[in-house]
């Protein structure tokens, strides 16, 4: 048997080997469960339900804001006001209607299948910021509620947007050094405040950081109170550039 007629017989092999999969777990919305055109995908309603940032945004932090790109640096008021702890950020959704509830599946519901889709649509709302040799590293969890959750869902779309762009991921490059209080419903100064100390480098990873460019990922960013922490330790332990990007950009902190 010719090389061409073995891989076009393997090829054949593996078709039907998918067709027959696709007959028993048929393709459905991530969002709804209804029978869908092809896997990890949304139906119409849903689609149009799920807020993708898309146009104009801010180059801090991702939020979409109104008029068209001009070649110039675009920032919203927020960060113009209070400059960021890092270079650029972007988001792919506005934690609003579907996102949200996708985002409150992964992150509360089991529902860890979710982190693959996602990862794919931060990988094309980043696709600005990458960088070559950038090392990809998720905000941490504390141990207690790791226990309790079982997961990092931020390290699930880590991993999962390493495998999209080739980039390198240390899923523990950075650390809780203690439980922080949940920060849902406190102002920006007071979250600061709660994560005064509260992230450092991993010890045994902070040659890691020297010299190289660093790209944190989170499930959602508010303030970015987090983030601002996390940058501020990957700076201090010799990183070069930080970049942020998050699935979900609240638009303001309540």
């Amino acid at each position: 048997m010719s090389d061409g007629s073995f891989i076009s017989r393997k090829y054949r092999i593996r078709q039907g080997i998918q067709t027959v999969v696709e007959m028993i777990y048929p393709p459905r919305c991530l969002s709804c469960g209804v029978l869908t055109e092809s896997d990890f995908g949304l139906c119409g309603p849903c689609w149009r339900d799920t807020p993708f940032i898309g146009g104009a945004v801010c180059e801090s932090c991702g939020v979409p804001v109104p008029g068209a790109r001009d070649g110039h640096r675009i920032e919203c008021d927020d960060c113009l006001t209070r400059p960021r702890a890092w270079q650029d950020g972007r988001a792919a959704l506005m934690y609003q209607g579907g996102a949200k509830s996708l985002i409150l599946a992964l992150k509360h519901g089991d529902r860890t299948e979710l982190a693959r889709p996602a990862a794919r649509w931060m990988a094309q709302a980043g696709s600005e910021v990458f960088r070559p040799n950038m090392l990809i590293a998720p905000v941490p969890l504390h141990w207690s509620r790791m226990i309790r959750r079982r997961y990092n869902q931020s390290a699930l779309l880590a991993h999962h947007l390493g495998q999209e762009t080739g980039l390198a991921v240390c899923p523990d490059l950075l650390v809780r050094t203690r439980r922080t209080p949940v920060l849902d419903g406190k102002t920006a100064v007071e979250r600061a405040a709660a994560l005064a100390d509260a992230i450092a480098v991993h010890p045994k990873r902070e040659r890691m950081t020297q010299g190289r460019d660093i790209l944190l990922v989170d499930d959602v960013m508010t303030s970015g109170a987090t983030l601002e922490a996390c940058a501020r330790v990957c700076r201090a332990s010799g990183a070069n550039h930080i970049f942020v990007l998050v699935l979900a950009r609240v638009a303001k902190d309540a």
